[in-house]
């Protein structure tokens, strides 16, 4: 019994033991914190998928972490040179990381895509002259989808500049011709009308009625402007002179066009 209680109130025996306990639940508790965090940012934009890639991209660190000053510190009580173990691991990741220096590359530029908020999954980009939809974010490379249906992987470290049309919104101005006798009062109600209408298509931020932009030949032209969300101006467009010409064709609005008269001569 004597014997027993020595072993079991002997350091080298329990402290390992809280050492390893101590461990899980740190890593309890981080994969708490972490699966709370996820939660949070789930089914939410790309700026928010973006945190979740940090957040899972912290938690694997935090865990190898906590991993290897668990075993450190046991190693140390049975006596071993824990010194030299780092010394040793600090020359095997000089190695690893002449040998794989181009992966390590990209491995950082993606890390610092993420923490400079470039992109995110589902903004349209332009990266060394490839453009179309980010559709996956990693830390080694990114795959762009083309309109056309072409998907590229791009080495995170092969580029240095990035053209991103999500981070802020665009303007589209339309140009809108009428007939000289159409009373502008009548005009500008009928287009205030469709705010309503306009603003429940997709990607539309704001309607504005800008006025008067130009007096052409045959017609007054009248400008409004629509801001939207990038890259989304043609599909918009389309439904917007649906809407102009309905309410046109309903109010009597008459909108120009070229007529040819053909005289037959017997």
């Amino acid at each position: 019994m004597e014997k027993f209680i020595n072993v079991i109130t002997n350091e080298k025996f329990y402290l390992p033991v809280v050492y390893i306990v101590i461990g899980v639940i740190l890593n309890m508790l981080l994969s708490k914190i972490i699966n709370k965090k996820i939660r949070k940012h789930k089914g939410t934009s790309g700026k928010d998928k973006r945190k979740e890639t940090i957040i899972n991209l912290a938690s694997n660190v935090f865990k190898y972490l906590i991993l290897i000053f668990v075993v450190l510190g046991i190693l140390k009580l049975y006596g071993v040179d824990t010194t030299s173990i780092i010394a040793s691991l600090g020359v095997f990741a000089a190695v690893i990381g002449l040998a794989f220096q181009d992966i390590l590359k990209d491995l950082l530029a993606g890390a610092s895509i993420i923490f400079d908020n470039k992109y995110a999954v589902g903004d349209v980009v332009e990266i060394n002259g490839f453009k179309g939809t980010v559709i996956e974010l990693g830390l080694r490379t990114t795959k762009i989808k083309a309109f056309t249906g072409e998907v590229k992987s791009i080495g995170n470290s092969s580029f240095n500049e990035v053209i991103n049309f999500n981070l802020a919104k665009a303007d589209l101005f339309m140009k809108l011709n009428v007939a000289y006798d159409t009373d502008l009062d009548k005009l500008e109600k009928v287009l205030e009308s469709l705010r309503d209408d306009i603003m429940k298509i997709d990607d539309v931020i704001d309607y504005k009625l800008l006025g008067v932009d130009e007096l052409g030949e045959s017609s007054v032209v009248y400008m409004v402007n629509i801001s939207c969300n990038a890259m989304t101006g043609a599909i918009i467009k389309r439904q917007v002179l649906r809407l102009v010409k309905d309410a046109f064709d309903k109010e009597k609005i008459n909108i120009p066009y070229t007529t040819i008269d053909i005289n037959v001569r017997k």
